[in-house]
């Protein structure tokens, strides 16, 4: 049976812990700790670790949903009627999918590429430059 004070004493503790600490408390629970060099991330991937062992972890239909969420850009489709915005240079740009076209400041644009050498003046992968692909600009 999960002791909740337990487990919640012991959660709090990972917050005095330095780097080496945690991968020690890691390592004693869970074998090889992930290689990560942030203290607050590892100590927030161990806490959650513990919670979820002593009380249970997430339910399928969150997992499910999670996946959904940080699938790759690539994956996601734009629909006709999305809205694409993009800051650039302190600037915001709207950009209206169409069903075979984007609509920039009133022109019709075959690509997002042509919107955003628009924007730029100068060659962009479009659904780079608008965030769409893994690596793009933020």
């Amino acid at each position: 049976m999960t002791n909740p004070l337990a487990i919640t004493e012991e959660v709090r503790a990972l917050e005095h812990l330095d780097l080496d600490g945690l991968r020690h408390a890691w390592r004693r629970r869970y074998g090889a700790p992930p290689k990560l060099r942030s203290v607050d991330l590892l100590a927030r991937l161990l806490a959650w670790r513990i919670q979820a062992e002593a009380f249970g972890g997430l339910d399928a239909e969150t997992r499910r949903n999670l996946r959904r969420a940080s699938a790759s850009p690539r994956d996601r489709q734009l629909s006709a009627g999305s809205l694409i915005v993009r800051e650039w240079q302190g600037r915001r740009h709207e950009v209206t999918v169409g069903e075979c076209a984007y609509q920039y400041e009133g022109q019709t644009y075959q690509s997002l590429s042509a919107v955003a050498q628009a924007i730029t003046g100068v060659k962009w992968n479009g659904p780079r430059f608008f965030g769409l692909r893994a690596g793009s600009p933020t």
